[in-house]
């Protein structure tokens, strides 16, 4: 197997590429999302500034009520539990970036075969060949002979 061939059936390769199709697809909306919520953020701090602090007061001692309740034994298990979820997550989530990257492997495979395929055909010749007669000799021009002359 080729090297090519070998990277073509490797899932890392197609999840990179999956990863950087991704990547650029959200970078291109990032102006365009910048500009549209640079005025709202303006707003939107400025109402909730007040609203931010009464909630953080009326939740302080609701905390420390909750903190009692949590048993330590519990922890362990929850860590577990969570852990796994992201594991699973994380794996779903390279998968889905693997057949991405598959796809964007196999469109840019098509198309520098498309670009080979182009380049390898002949450009065609702006009038059609035609066959050459042999060059007739002028008249009063000697005509010189190839073949070998006895005695010489």
């Amino acid at each position: 197997m080729t090297l090519a061939s070998n990277l073509r059936e490797n899932k890392a390769v197609y999840a990179v590429a999956g990863a950087g199709d991704f990547a650029v697809e959200k970078l291109r909306e990032v102006p365009e999302q910048v500009t549209k919520y640079q005025g709202e953020v303006r707003e939107t701090v400025d109402r909730y500034r007040e609203q931010v602090r009464g909630t953080v007061d009326r939740y302080r001692g609701e905390v420390s009520r909750y903190q009692e309740r949590v048993d330590a034994k519990d922890l362990p298990g929850a860590a577990v539990a969570y852990a796994t979820h992201f594991g699973t997550r994380a794996f779903e989530f390279v998968d889905e970036l693997a057949e991405r990257g598959k796809k964007v492997v196999h469109r840019e495979a098509v198309d520098v075969a498309e670009l080979t395929e182009a380049e390898a055909k002949p450009a065609p010749r702006a009038r059609a060949s035609q066959p050459r007669k042999p060059a007739q000799p002028k008249s009063g021009a000697q005509t010189r002979s190839t073949t070998k002359k006895n005695g010489a």
